[in-house]
This record gives C-alpha cells, sequence and structure tokens, in this order.
C-alpha cells in the first residue's frame, strides 16, 4: 500500500527515502546501490524497500465515496 514510516523490525524511519528511492530506480540506477548512498545499510531496512509493492493506485477505486 504506503510505504511504512519506521521498519517493522528495528524501528529505524525509512519513510522519508521512499521518493528518492523510487525516483532514482525509475531513472535505472541500481536499487542496490541506491539504498547504500541513501545510507539505508540493515538488511530488515533494505527489504522494506526492495519487497514494498504499491498497490494504492488499485485499492483507491475501492474506496468509499461520500
Amino acid at each position: 500500500m504506503i510505504i511504512p514510516v519506521r521498519c517493522f523490525t528495528c524501528g529505524k524511519v525509512i519513510g522519508h527515502l521512499w521518493e528518492e528511492f523510487t525516483r532514482r530506480v525509475a531513472s535505472g540506477e541500481n536499487p542496490g546501490k541506491v539504498l547504500d548512498e541513501l545510507g539505508v545499510r540493515r538488511y530488515c531496512c533494505r527489504r522494506m524497500f526492495i519487497s514494498h509493492v504499491d498497490l494504492i493506485n488499485e485499492v483507491i477505486v475501492y474506496g468509499r465515496k461520500v
């Protein structure tokens, strides 16, 4: 859905890095290198970025219309 603000395992704040990560990966950079440069070193935090599937656009159509 939406990237969590904190890592589920260690609690490090990572939400503010999501936009830059997606922008740089979309431009063709290696995701591992981008995470290194953003300072995301723990494997628990890295998996939050690598395994995230952005489903918000698919789910929003089922939202309640007021």
